[in-house]
């Protein structure tokens, strides 16, 4: 009998003491004195009882976080990295411990471990972040932020967003090129209407995002969204092709992003007006070492398609035949050099008095039926850019520089299509004098052209 009240006792003091103990260094907690509550706690959780309780590592999350975040010139010291790490490892001990975390809601005084868990984690992410050291941030606000949202939920923090956490786990999820996750963190403060200095940008990323992804839906409703917190930034006023054309790196990739544009929107002006200017200046690259495409030809056709597209798209713009009657005309320009050399070439290793070679003649006739070709290929666009500039000149009585320009521009190369055409109609007198009126049409227009009041925009 006396042995078993011996054993008894013994029960009964090793749950006291351990009970007491728990009082002990939670009090010790409860007012913040966190260097005497480690001291306590190192020496009760060698006892294998005290141990075996969820309350120990909560216990254990809180002083070595409160520590950390008491002190924050501990951060990013060694020391200061394993009290984070082990308190980290004490709260995800508890939460498999006490899965339903009873402690954390009926206890007021432990609710404050998680809180300084976030405090201290928060501190370290951000002199991470400080240092660029992008990878470890990111990893570090991850956590954090699930954390944030514990806290917000429980009512421990009187915030209902943690804004500063989201915004730089998005920044660092970015730096680590990590889009999905960035936009995740995004998403929700834009979704939360957060705005300020600085804020635009996190709009502006969304934006981006969704247009990257070709989410033409969703990148129109954050568009929209970031208009509205931000009306004076111009960015959220350019549409799907600027974006489009914009992200895309290179010809092959502009080219790519603006012809999907047009597969679902084939009459996109802009997209076709861009199209059409970027195959332009790829044909008609005056830039040293380019390299001109192998399927010169079909680009060349969806050129034409996409400019007369264009013209169809806006009426009384004059751009897209311009465009189409410079790069023919300056085709034309370019055989014409080869006729001039051939010609000279002919002439020089032909003997005097005798005809020239079948390949020879063969070449010439081609090259000349391909001048006339190119010349006529840029008549019609010049035509009509010529009858759009006519009504603008009436309209506004005058033109603007650049217009009066274009508009002499294409009267002088009518007049000298006219006139190749002329020369060409040698032998049938109605050729020649159509021809001819038309070559004296454009000249006269010329000169109308330059007596036109100049205006400004």
């Amino acid at each position: 009998m006396k042995k078993i009240l011996f054993l008894i006792t013994i029960i009964f003091s090793t749950v006291f003491v351990s009970a007491q103990r728990y009082e002990t260094v939670k009090n010790l907690f409860a007012i913040n004195q966190f260097e005497k509550a480690k001291t306590e706690f190192d020496k009760a959780i060698t006892n294998a009882k005290y141990a075996s309780k969820p309350e120990a590592y909560l216990l254990k999350t809180g002083i070595y976080a409160g520590l950390l975040a008491a002190d924050t010139s501990l951060a990013n010291s060694p020391a200061g990295e394993n009290l984070l790490k082990e308190a980290e490892e004490a709260f995800k001990k508890y939460k498999e411990m006490d899965a339903t975390l009873s402690l954390l809601n009926d206890d007021l005084i432990y609710k404050n471990a998680p809180y300084y868990l976030y405090v201290s984690s928060y501190n370290y992410a951000y002199k991470q972040y400080i240092k660029m050291d992008w990878k470890e941030a990111f990893n570090r606000f991850v956590p954090i932020i699930e954390l944030s949202d514990y806290l917000i939920k429980t009512k421990t923090v009187n915030f209902a967003l943690d804004t500063n956490g989201l915004a730089l786990a998005g920044f660092t999820a970015e730096k680590n090129d990590k889009k999905d996750e960035a936009a995740k963190y995004y998403l929700r403060l834009i979704d939360a209407k957060v705005t300020g200095e600085g804020y635009d940008n996190i709009y502006q990323y969304i934006v981006r995002y969704y247009i990257s992804n070709k989410n033409i839906e969703l990148f129109e409703k954050y568009k929209k969204i970031g208009a509205e917190a931000y009306p004076d930034i111009e960015f959220f006023t350019y549409d799907k092709v600027d974006f489009a054309f914009g992200l895309a790196e290179g010809f092959a990739n502009k080219s790519k992003a603006l012809q999907e544009v047009l597969a679902e929107d084939p009459t996109n002006f802009k997209a076709n007006q861009l199209l059409g200017e970027i195959i332009y200046d790829t044909l008609n690259s005056d830039k040293k070492g380019h390299v001109m495409p192998a399927n010169v030809d079909e680009l060349e056709k969806i050129m034409v398609t996409a400019f007369n597209k264009a013209a169809a798209a806006k009426s009384g713009f004059e751009n897209p035949y311009l465009y189409l009657g410079d790069h023919f005309y300056t085709k034309a320009v370019k055989t014409n050099e080869a006729r001039i050399a051939h010609a000279a070439d002919m002439k020089n290793h032909t003997k005097p008095g005798t005809m020239a070679s079948k390949e020879d003649i063969a070449k010439r006739d081609m090259l000349d039926k391909t001048y006339g070709n190119q010349l006529e290929s840029a008549r019609e666009p010049y035509e009509k850019a010529v009858v759009i500039l006519e009504a603008r000149a009436k309209e506004k009585n005058g033109l603007d520089i650049r217009d009066k320009e274009q508009y002499k521009k294409a009267a002088n190369f009518l007049s000298e299509i006219a006139q190749y055409n002329r020369i060409r109609a040698k032998g049938n007198a109605t050729d020649v004098a159509k021809y001819t009126a038309q070559e004296k049409k454009w000249n006269d227009l010329y000169d109308s052209i330059k007596t036109l009041p100049t205006i400004k925009n």
